[in-house]
């Protein structure tokens, strides 16, 4: 009697054990503002001379926010995480410009728009020549060796910048929506981050260059 009443013990905390494993993290992700931010990011630390600090006003052409679309933030209660609509000053605020204005004044991130920055005429001719290409998770993807020359360095370098950038994304954005800050919500929000990223650079690339769809296919755009 003991002996099974012990195997029920044991058997039912395997299955909490196992249950509170697969616990889904929710995180909210604005990807309009997100992308908007990483637009804004480029007139700012892409252009030789611009100055780093973000504009008071909108960029041109930025798509008006939904005034209906609240953010969403990650409550926690009980240790169960939970999805809610939060009505407070994050509902009226301009994410996108938030979102700019903290990356734009952290040392990394403009440091690692310098790296991006100083590579961009290789960058294009290795995409011109279609030795690389736009991946589809922010990456530089190489796709012909024989056409990569010497520059193995050069692309090295821009992902490693470009990582540093979506890192900073992504804690900026938990950061500006008010979500807690751990490894699950980041590394939610890091992938997120990553693919807004690569959808931003894939709309700025050139007729002819070579990018990644979802799906992994690689097409000319």
């Amino acid at each position: 009697m003991k002996k099974t009443f012990s195997r029920s013990i044991v058997t039912g905390l395997c299955a909490l054990l196992a249950a509170c494993a697969f616990i889904t993290v929710n995180v909210y992700f604005p990807e309009k503002d997100v992308k908007q931010a990483y637009k804004s990011l480029d007139e700012m630390l892409l252009k030789q001379g611009e100055k780093t600090t973000p504009p008071e006003t909108t960029p041109p052409g930025e798509v008006p926010k939904d005034p209906e679309q609240k953010p969403v933030s990650l409550l926690k209660h009980k240790d169960v995480f939970s999805m809610a609509f939060v009505q407070n000053a994050y509902a009226e605020q301009d994410i996108a410009k938030e979102l700019a204005k903290e990356l734009s004044q952290m040392p990394e991130v403009q440091k690692a728009y310098a790296e991006i920055r100083a590579h961009i005429p290789e960058l294009n001719a290795l995409r011109d020549s279609g030795a690389v290409g736009e991946g589809n998770s922010g990456k530089i993807e190489i796709l012909d060796k024989t056409k990569l020359g010497n520059n193995q360095a050069l692309v090295d370098a821009t992902n490693n910048a470009r990582k540093t950038v979506i890192f900073a994304m992504a804690k900026a954005t938990l950061k500006v929506t008010g979500q807690p800050e751990n490894d699950k919500t980041i590394k939610q929000a890091r992938i997120d981050a990553a693919k807004t990223y690569a959808s931003v650079r894939q709309e700025k690339a050139k007729p002819g260059w070579f990018i990644q769809l979802s799906n992994g296919r690689w097409v000319q755009k």
